[in-house]
C-alpha cells in the first residue's frame, strides 16, 4: 500500500514508491524492445504509465473518501516521478534553473547554489538521507548506457557526464557524508569579446590572446577549481578559423565543440572511459579507453588542432603529444599561478613513470607550450553579506626554454598589480611582436605600457 494522503509539500516517499512501480512496469513493457526504442520513445511510455499510475491512485482515493490532488498537485507529482525515473530526481529543477551555475552538496541537506551571477546562496534538500542521496548516485552512475560508471565501496568517486552537458563529481564511503558538484557550463558559445564586456579582461589582453590562438601558438589556462577555465578555452577556440578540423581530448565532454556546428563545422571530440572489473596482465580494466590512445587514433584524421581539455595527471602526456605534433594547441589545468603551472605540468609529467626525469619534463614543457594564461578567483562578501564570486584573467606569460637553474624563461606580458583587478600590459618578447600580422594591437600595447610606466 502506497503511503497516503498527499498534504500540500511533495512527500517524496510516495514519489520513490512510485518511481519502482513505474520503472517495474516500463521494464515489463519494453521487454526485448529496450534495446530497440530511442530514449525520447523509452520516457514517453514511460511517461504514460506514470499518467496511468497516478490516474489510478487518484479514483483509489475517491472510492475511498480520502483527500485527492488538485490537478497541479498531480502535475507537480507526475514530474517529480518522471524526474526521478528519467533525470537527475530531486536535483532536476535545479540543473534546469537558469540562475544556477553551480550545485556544491556536502550531505543530503548542506546544498550550496552558486548562481550565474557568482552569488552563493543555500539550495533545498536533495534527498531526506543521506543514503538515500548515495543510492540515487549508484543509480544515476549505471543508468546511461553510453557513460556508465561504477559508484561503490570499492570505487568511491564518480564523474559522469549529465544530460544536457553538466558535469557531475561525487565521492562517497571516503568523505564524512556523500559529496557532490554539479558544474554547468552556461557560456557554451562564448567569444573573447564576451568575457572582455564581463569585465574578465581588457581588450588589450584579448586581442593578444585572439592572435596567438590565430598565429597558432600552444597555451595553457590555469586557475583554481571554477575559475572559469573551461570558459575562456571556448572563447579562445572560438577565434580559430572554421575551415581547421579541430580534435577535442577530454575525461568528459566540456569543452562540446562539436556541437557547435556553425562556429566549428569539422569536430573530431573524443572522450575517454574508465574500465571495469579486475585488471588484466597489463594492468588495464576491461573496456578501458584512454585519452592517449584517442590522441595516438587521431593522427590519422587529418587534424588541424588538438585541444586536451584537463590535465590533472597522466593526461600530460596527451597534452605535450598533441603540442610537439602540431602548432595551436590548447589546455588547461588547476595552478595558483601562471608559472605555477609549468611546475604543476612538471610533477604531472614525472608522475607518469620513472622514465620521465625532472629534466626532460621541464625541457619538454618549456619547447611545448608558448602562452600561459592565469584566471583568478575571488569570493568577497556582498552588502547583504553573501558570498560572491569574480573571475577575470590576472596573467599571461611567454614561457621559452634557456635559464640553466629553472630550465626555462618566462616573460609577464600581462600582469595585475596588487590590490588590482585588471592584468595591464608589461613586457613583451619581441618574437611576439608579429602577432600584431594576427590582429594583436601592438601599438595599443605598447601606448598603455609606457603611460603605466610613466
Amino acid at each position: 500500500m502506497l503511503p497516503r494522503p498527499y498534504a500540500g509539500d511533495l512527500d517524496w516517499g510516495l514519489v520513490a514508491a512510485f518511481r519502482q512501480q513505474a520503472s517495474d512496469r516500463l521494464s515489463a513493457a519494453l521487454g526485448e524492445d529496450r534495446g530497440h526504442l530511442t530514449i525520447p520513445a523509452q520516457r514517453e511510455r514511460g511517461r504514460a504509465i506514470i499518467l496511468e499510475l497516478l490516474e489510478g491512485e487518484a479514483a483509489e482515493r475517491i472510492d475511498s473518501g480520502t483527500p485527492t490532488w488538485s490537478p497541479a498537485e498531480q502535475a507537480a507529482m507526475a514530474t517529480a516521478i518522471d524526474n526521478a525515473l528519467f533525470g537527475l530526481g530531486r536535483l532536476q529543477p535545479l540543473v534546469d534553473d537558469d540562475t544556477v551555475e553551480n550545485i556544491i552538496i556536502t550531505g543530503h541537506d548542506q546544498v550550496t547554489l552558486e548562481l550565474v551571477d557568482g552569488r552563493m546562496v543555500p539550495g533545498p534538500s536533495v534527498a531526506d538521507t543521506d543514503q538515500e542521496l548515495i543510492g540515487f548516485l549508484v543509480f544515476l552512475a549505471s543508468r546511461s548506457e553510453v557513460t556508465a560508471r561504477p559508484f561503490t565501496q570499492a570505487q568511491p568517486r564518480l564523474h559522469l557526464r549529465l544530460d544536457g552537458g553538466a558535469r557531475l563529481a561525487a565521492a562517497a564511503w571516503v568523505t564524512p557524508r556523500p559529496s557532490v558538484v554539479i558544474r554547468r557550463h552556461r557560456l557554451r558559445r562564448v567569444t573573447l569579446d564576451d568575457l572582455v564586456a564581463r569585465g574578465a579582461m581588457t581588450p588589450l589582453a584579448a586581442s593578444f590572446l585572439a592572435a596567438a590562438v590565430r598565429a597558432r601558438r600552444s597555451i595553457v589556462v590555469a586557475g583554481a577549481q571554477g575559475a572559469g577555465k573551461t570558459t575562456l578555452v571556448r572563447a579562445l577556440c572560438a577565434e580559430i578559423p572554421k575551415h581547421e578540423a579541430i580534435g577535442t581530448f577530454e575525461t568528459e565532454y566540456e569543452l562540446h565543440l562539436h556541437e557547435l556546428r556553425d562556429q566549428h563545422p569539422i569536430v573530431f571530440a573524443w572522450e575517454a572511459r574508465p574500465g571495469s572489473g579486475e585488471r588484466g596482465p597489463d594492468g588495464r580494466q576491461a573496456g578501458e579507453f584512454t585519452l592517449s590512445e584517442a590522441l595516438f587514433d587521431s593522427f590519422r584524421f587529418n587534424l588541424s588542432r588538438q585541444i586536451v581539455g584537463e590535465v590533472r595527471g597522466h593526461e600530460i602526456l596527451a597534452m605535450l603529444k598533441a603540442m610537439e605534433s602540431g602548432a595551436g594547441s590548447i589546455s588547461t589545468t588547476h595552478a595558483p599561478s601562471a608559472e605555477g603551472a609549468i611546475g604543476k605540468l612538471v610533477t604531472c609529467a614525472m608522475e607518469a613513470g620513472p622514465h620521465v626525469t625532472h629534466d626532460y619534463a621541464v625541457r619538454a614543457i618549456a619547447s611545448a607550450i608558448d602562452v600561459v594564461v592565469h584566471v583568478h578567483l575571488e569570493t568577497t562578501p556582498t552588502a547583504d553579506g553573501t558570498p560572491q564570486r569574480q573571475r577575470w584573467v590576472a596573467e599571461i606569460i611567454t614561457v621559452t626554454g634557456g635559464e640553466k637553474e629553472k630550465g626555462y624563461a618566462i616573460q609577464h606580458v600581462f600582469r595585475t598589480a596588487p590590490g588590482d583587478r585588471e592584468a595591464t600590459p608589461h613586457v613583451l618578447d619581441d618574437s611576439y611582436r608579429d602577432l600584431a600580422r594576427w590582429g594583436f594591437d601592438l601599438e595599443g600595447f605598447y601606448a598603455t605600457a609606457r603611460g603605466a610606466a610613466s
